[in-house]
């Protein structure tokens, strides 16, 4: 899967546009992701993710960078040895399309602040 554009509110993945909250596993799209806390993001708002056998996950905390990572969202990851990149989206676009062609990537993207 490709992120051909990617603007405050809306995502364009492969032709189509989405305009809530995703996960973008190597096979499908998740949409309307949305977490039990908003802007703050704890490993229960992922748990399909770490099911998964990844190699990076990459975390959009938003146009603005506003949303929050937990910690146990880190020491999970560290735990099953998954590199984890956190970034506004706008990076996190970019690095999920360089990522994943490389490498099993999962992309999770708030879209909005």
């Amino acid at each position: 899967m490709e992120i051909q554009e990617y603007d405050f509110g809306w995502i364009k993945i492969d032709g189509k546009i989405y305009e809530n909250d995703l996960i973008i596993f190597p096979d499908r799209i998740f949409t309307n992701w949305w977490r039990e806390e908003g802007h703050y993001l704890k490993e229960s708002d992922i748990f399909e993710v770490f099911l998964e056998k990844l190699e990076v996950l990459i975390i959009g905390t938003g146009a603005n960078g506003l949303m929050k990572i937990d910690e146990g969202v880190i020491k999970k990851a560290k735990e099953l040895g998954i590199e984890l990149i956190i970034e506004n989206t706008y990076f996190a676009v970019k690095k999920f399309n360089e990522m994943s062609k490389i490498k099993k990537t999962i992309a999770a993207l708030h879209l909005t602040c």
